[in-house]
């Protein structure tokens, strides 16, 4: 395992091709290792498969069309603060990825991956983190382009979540309502190939890249908290594709992989037929994850704003004012 703690670890990285499916996946998933790579003066390229135009719970002030224009500006804004000059949009609509024809996807990253001739390839592993449609089939795009495409000696590598998190964050996971069931994949120290803890400043400069995706990023920050989000995406940890990826409970598709070791990039390739035919109900079953979200979001703030107006109270030994209407 890499543990990224040295000038000398980024450098191993070398040229370093990032590709995702929406604005913010390459910033949750890899702000602060990209941050990093700059910093040494390493090349780092990001490619993005869609301009998020259905991500929002407010679609009434948020039509498709004005959130991807929002989307793209943000975007630019947060690369610019991680040091990050080169990025591609693949074009694709929000929630269709699994509707590309794979071939035609794959080309387009073959031939990305032939122009920049990267050392490290970062993207989603077969669980997509979420278990979001476009995820995964970006993964699997992106795993057989590299089967194809990569220089010897490259790495592809997967974003997972460590082990080592889950006893602090799943609280707020499952309070949040992040993650569905079996989700996210938690992998062993043993099995990480490369892990991240941001220093502090490093940290913040994630979370100032993270803020400057303000339409996915602004609720969620001022409900957590600046200090308990920094914390919360101060970590980054990759598996590489090589050696096979943890199982996603409930399933047999990253049991397979891990099994099967390098084999497993053209198996992840055919793996987006099978994202298709449950694509447009698997889209359907986000967008009310989204609604929920909100949903638990607002009425946990309002439980909050309710406790500490009754402890508020307390400590200044004053009952909570009650008015009566008179008849």
């Amino acid at each position: 395992m890499t543990t990224i703690g040295s000038a000398t670890d980024i450098d191993r990285l070398g040229t370093v091709l990032g590709v995702w499916a929406h604005p913010d996946d390459e910033a949750y998933l890899s702000g602060g290792l990209m941050a990093l790579a700059r910093d040494r003066g390493a090349r780092v390229v990001c490619v993005t498969a869609t301009r998020g135009e259905l991500g929002t719970e407010h679609p009434d002030v948020w039509p498709p069309d004005r959130l991807a224009a929002a989307r793209t500006y943000e975007l630019a804004h947060c690369l610019a603060i991680l040091g990050v000059h080169e990025h591609h949009w693949l074009g694709h609509a929000d929630g269709g990825c699994p509707a590309v024809p794979t071939a035609q996807a794959v080309a387009r990253l073959c031939d990305i991956i032939a122009w920049v001739r990267p050392d490290t390839v970062l993207t989603f592993g077969p669980d997509g983190i979420t278990g979001h449609p476009d995820h995964r089939t970006v993964s699997a795009w992106t795993t057989a382009a590299f089967e194809r495409a990569a220089p010897p000696g490259a790495r592809l590598l997967y974003a997972t979540f460590a082990e080592r998190r889950a006893a602090r964050w799943t609280p707020l996971n499952e309070r949040l309502g992040i993650f569905p069931p079996g989700l996210p994949v938690l992998t062993p120290e043993r099995l990480l190939a490369v892990d991240v803890e941001l220093d502090a400043g490093t940290a913040d400069r994630k979370v100032r890249a993270l803020a400057a995706q303000r339409t996915q990023t602004a609720e969620l920050m001022a409900f957590v908290g600046l200090e308990r989000f920094t914390a919360w995406v101060g970590d980054e940890s990759f598996v590489d594709a090589a050696a096979g990826v943890p199982a996603m409970a409930g399933t047999n598709a990253a049991r397979e992989t891990a099994d099967s070791g390098p084999t497993t990039r053209p198996r992840a390739a055919a793996e987006t037929a099978t994202t298709s035919r449950a694509a447009a109900g698997a889209a359907h079953h986000d967008r009310h994850h989204r609604l929920d979200r909100l949903d638990r979001l607002d009425r946990l703030d309002r439980l909050d704003r309710l406790d500490r107006e009754a402890r508020e109270a307390r400590e200044a030994r004053v009952e909570p004012t009650t008015t009566t209407a008179s008849v």
